[in-house]
């Protein structure tokens, strides 16, 4: 079986400035990889850079064995891989089912939406409650549970998520990563995951990538980054 995401030499950044200086990265299938960092280390630059939404510098992104570098957006998300960006990502004038609906826009069995849609409720039962609610009434972690669905509704095998427990209550962090959890055992979808949090952070993943000023310094066990001294060095 071929690794899911193979990331080779990536170099990116906006204009004249390179933010990401060549990290190698393997995510195997079944995995959730959890990408630490401080504020400016190039964490969301390297997820936007591997969905497609700058392009890059030089390097290579391959998913499922083949090569995506430089592919588009709306072609990643029809082959299988989504982004839940920062700042929840969902239309906040539409209800949570329309949102979930548009989530599927690429799949045109009303019976795979549906059954994604029951999915979603059953990971997050709020929205099934609030299905009716408008997007931008939601709590912070309710729009966060909402933006992950729709990114559900298209069936990925690779999920990447960008700080989903940013903003939010200390409770909701847990459910957020709770579902998290939830979705890589249920669904064996694979994660690439960003997060500010890095105890939450370092707790979901199997294994743990440091960032630092744009180059990989670390990747490995996410127990070896239990000590807090030597995680905060490295920043």
């Amino acid at each position: 079986m071929s690794a899911r995401l193979v990331i080779e030499g990536l170099n990116a950044g906006y204009g004249k400035k390179t933010v990401v200086n060549g990290v190698d990265l393997v995510v195997e299938p079944g995995e959730i990889v959890t990408v630490l960092g401080h504020n400016g280390a190039g964490k969301t630059t390297l997820l936007r850079g591997i969905f497609g939404l700058i392009r890059l510098k030089s390097g290579k992104v391959g998913f499922d064995g083949r090569d995506i570098t430089g592919r588009s957006p709306s072609d990643n998300i029809l082959d299988g891989v989504a982004l839940v960006p920062q700042g929840h990502g969902i239309f906040r004038s539409l209800t949570v089912q329309q949102n979930l609906e548009l989530g599927g826009f690429s799949v045109t069995d009303k019976a795979v939406i549906a059954e994604r849609i029951a999915r979603v409720f059953g990971l997050f039962p709020i929205l099934e409650e609030r299905h009716r609610q408008i997007g931008g009434t939601l709590s912070g972690g309710q729009q966060q549970m909402l933006a992950i669905g729709m990114a559900l509704m298209s069936g990925p095998r690779l999920l990447i998520l960008d700080e989903p427990s940013i903003g939010l209550a200390p409770l909701l962090v847990e459910r957020v990563m709770d579902s998290i959890r939830e979705i890589n055992a249920e669904l064996g979808t694979t994660i690439l995951l960003v997060e500010q949090n890095l105890k939450q952070g370092l707790a979901v993943a199997n294994r743990a990538i440091v960032l630092n000023r744009g180059t990989k310094l670390y990747d490995g066990s996410p127990a070896e980054l239990a000590d807090e001294g030597r995680l905060i060095a490295m920043f």
